[in-house]
């Protein structure tokens, strides 16, 4: 059985080229990066490091090789042969890959035994699986078109395995070491597949597939951004010493939970399982061999705060199930100290012109966020009434 993975970065090789290989594909990695892929290809395995509490166990990810993405040619050509693609490159570069899987699609086309190809799309956003349907379907005739919608499974994916950025440390003088977390669950939308349902390993498949989407940027992505963001106000680097602040996870662990009510009362799951999750998830933002950052996942702060995206959009998500926001809001309000290069817009215009909110909600963060500049988070007013267990 033949896979290809595009993109060989941090997820692509930490975790989904790993099930792939484990589930018994040869995994053709896509990617524009010749170091990478020359390593694929002079070794055909790569190490990942699975990090937890104060131990690692190196796991040997075998079978594997590398297509320049820049040789359409050799990119159209595994395409043609795969068994089952996926894809994990970053929202901003799905355009940039469309025209080649497209090339990819035509030339499969070609014989018209082969079976339907289903895409597994691991990316950040909500509607991903139309996103990239639409941007290939710009390459197709009509004929085409249909032959898209027939052959070719979009199948959207929630990604809960955290990849930090790898240092030089952590890589250990191999371009091709990957350190992760032990969390090894993907979700996949079971209504996406065309034909048979692929066989990958710790897969979870699931429908109606919005629940898993929402749960992972609502809860996991927006509980991680808000720590990343009170930990820039207190001064720390890193996701785990900021967790570790009772203060903070305090603050956090409200606004998740908030989020986690609203998301059980619009998809209808029992709270206590969405609330199992808040807690697992703050175990694993403890982790401290990730060494993941407090730059890294805040950064980019113009897309985290847009209406729909991880923080304003778990506020619109409460608002909708009547649940109470007030903890998200301060999420929001210590992003505006965050701090982002190049973005030229006061807080004011951010919070109205990007997040799309009202001036009751603007007023309250603005307000929210002088007061987590000058207050510490100890006397900070949504603090004081709960009891911390310093």
């Amino acid at each position: 059985m033949k896979a290809v993975m595009y993109g060989a970065g941090n997820i692509g090789r930490g975790f989904i080229g790993q099930l792939l290989s484990l589930s018994g594909y040869s995994v053709s990695f896509v990617d524009v990066n010749k170091t990478v892929i020359s390593a694929l290809n002079e070794k055909g395995e790569y190490p990942v490091d699975i990090l937890y509490g104060d131990r690692s166990e190196e796991q040997i990810v075998k079978n594997v090789c590398g297509v320049d993405g820049n040789d359409i040619n050799a990119v159209a050509e595994a395409i043609a042969e795969a068994d089952v693609m996926a894809t994990a490159v970053g929202v901003n570069v799905l355009k940039f890959i469309a025209a080649p899987i497209a090339a990819g699609l035509k030339k499969r086309w070609e014989c018209e035994d082969k079976k339907p190809l289903n895409i597994i799309i691991c990316e950040n956003l909500i509607g991903a699986d139309m996103y990239l349907k639409g941007l290939i379907s710009e390459n197709l005739n009509d004929e085409e078109k249909k032959k898209l919608d027939e052959k070719v499974g979009f199948v959207e994916a929630s990604i809960g395995r955290m990849v930090p950025v790898q240092t030089p440390e952590m890589q250990n003088g191999n371009p091709l070491r990957v350190c992760v977390e032990r969390y090894n669950k993907l979700p996949l939308d079971s209504a996406a597949v065309k034909g048979e349902r692929p066989e990958i390993k710790n897969a979870v498949w699931f429908t109606p597939f919005q629940y898993y989407i929402e749960r992972k940027l609502f809860i996991h992505n927006m509980g991680h951004a808000m720590t990343a963001y009170l930990g820039r106000l207190c001064g720390y680097e890193y996701i785990w010493q900021a967790i570790e602040n009772p203060y903070i996870e305090l603050l956090v662990s409200k606004a998740m939970t908030q989020s986690a009510l609203a998301l059980s009362a619009r998809h209808g799951v029992k709270p206590a399982e969405v609330y199992d999750h808040v807690l697992d998830l703050l175990q694993r933002f403890r982790n401290r061999q990730l060494g993941d950052t407090v730059q890294r996942v805040g950064n980019d702060l113009k897309r985290k705060l847009a209406k729909n995206d991880r923080l304003v959009g778990a506020l619109n998500m409460c608002r909708e199930q009547d649940v109470s926001c007030d903890y998200i809001k301060i999420g929001i309000a210590a992003a505006l100290s965050f701090g982002q290069e190049g973005l030229d817009m006061t807080d004011e215009q951010l919070l109205s012109e990007v997040s799309c909110l009202g001036k009751d909600d603007i007023k309250d963060i603005l307000a929210l966020s002088d007061e987590l500049k000058n207050t510490e988070l100890k006397d900070f007013k949504l603090a004081a009434s709960d009891e911390i267990k310093a």
